[in-house]
């Protein structure tokens, strides 16, 4: 992962909201949500929503698809797990950091 998506990635996130919605997506798995049951589920402006669903994208937190006549927004596992890869690839000087690490789980 190059330096500059990295800091698109961590410039997306450092906003309230789009963090939000970006845990929201990625609870969701890989089933994704629409627009219309993020902002129930947020309770925000369709507008507002769209607007910061468009920053993640750009950012490649977030994936688009169409089905039929709905959207359907999914986080983007790949390039989160690449961020995180890259935040950690050279933690602790290669060396344990934690006497019991957590286990890492890759979506």
């Amino acid at each position: 992962m190059e330096e500059l998506d990295v800091v698109r990635a961590l410039a997306a996130l450092a906003q309230t909201l789009r963090l939000q919605i970006f845990r929201v997506l990625v609870v969701a798995g890989h089933t994704g949500m629409t627009p219309g049951a993020l902002t129930e589920h947020l309770g925000v402006p369709s507008t507002t929503l769209s607007f910061h669903l468009k920053e993640l994208a750009n950012a490649g937190l977030v994936t688009q698809e169409r089905l039929g006549r709905y959207l359907v927004y999914r986080a983007s596992f790949e390039h989160m797990n690449e961020l995180l890869g890259y935040l950690t690839a050279n933690c602790c000087q290669g060396k344990e950091c934690l006497a019991n690490p957590p286990r890492s789980r890759k979506c």
